[in-house]
């Protein structure tokens, strides 16, 4: 979701500036400036923002330059004296100075406002194309990072399939070895004519089965694929990735409990340092 966009737009008074940050962030978090005489189409604005951008941390800074003679606000001479002369008579009153008291009180509520002559709805059009020009540009700026970004969790899924293929290989002669393990464990502690063969061979296949990991490679595999095949064919896939990840999380977690073999440990280390990876590339993706 990391992205840039930037748009001016004139008129024969005006200049509207729009520039547009947004940064990898799970929700939808907006942050934006603008200028006082565009606050009651702020509301329009998030919209067309959360429409387009829908997550990421965004930055929206808009601005109005007029042109040489013309001016955004008019002083209210009227209330600015009124101010002043209270300040004085508070000065007064408290034996302070009241020098520099026209700075203060043109911070003062309604001193400055727009323009009487500024025509609002010309400022709108002018704004929305400027904001609509500048979400083009992010939208770009992201469908060329969305490009990177596929090959790259690509890539990272593959790199699970291949640590899954090398399990695989792995998981005959890890069975092998748990059954060797435990008769062995079995011989030296129990004396051979006191050992019911039958009864040992029941147990020992109980064991092996709830040790047989064919499931969760078989579910791992599934997910891979639908994983991948969600990142091509859909779109706003975001969310939706995150839960095949979490998916995917859960078998290899299972695969490593169950494993019980240092070679397909070293696999498995492998496959949750990938998925990491993913879950954190996935904070890029809508």
């Amino acid at each position: 979701m990391t992205g840039f966009g930037k748009a001016e737009y004139n008129n024969d008074f005006l200049q509207v500036k729009v520039e547009l940050r947004s940064l990898n962030s799970k929700y939808f978090d907006l942050n934006i400036r603008l200028s006082q005489q565009l606050r009651e189409k702020e509301h329009v604005i998030r919209a067309m923002l959360n429409e387009k951008i829908q997550r990421g941390k965004t930055d929206v800074f808009i601005s109005l330059d007029y042109t040489t003679g013309t001016s955004a606000y008019q002083i209210n001479t009227a209330l600015l004296k009124a101010y002043i002369q209270q300040l004085k008579s508070v000065a007064t009153e408290l034996n302070q100075s009241d020098n520099d008291l026209i700075p203060t009180a043109m911070k003062m509520p309604d001193v400055l406002t727009p323009a009487q002559n500024n025509d609002i709805e010309a400022i709108w059009q002018l704004t929305e194309r400027a904001v609509s020009s500048a979400l083009t540009q992010l939208d770009q700026f992201r469908a060329q990072e969305g490009k990177s970004l596929e090959a790259e969790l690509d890539r990272m899924i593959q790199s699970i399939l291949n640590s899954l293929s090398e399990i695989e290989v792995r998981d005959s002669e890890r069975l092998i070895q748990i059954r060797e393990r435990l008769v062995q464990l079995l011989n030296e502690q129990v004396p051979q004519e006191k050992i019911d063969q039958n009864r040992m061979e029941q147990e020992l296949i109980f064991y092996m089965e709830r040790m047989d990991i064919s499931e969760e490679k078989h579910r791992l595999r599934n997910h891979c694929a639908y994983f991948i095949e969600t990142m091509r064919k859909e779109s706003n896939t975001g969310r939706k990735l995150n839960f095949i990840a979490q998916e995917m999380g859960r078998e290899i977690n299972t695969l490593g409990s169950k494993a019980n073999h240092a070679g397909i440990q070293q696999y498995v280390v492998r496959m949750k340092d990938e998925l990491e990876k993913i879950k954190e590339q996935l904070m890029n993706v809508l």
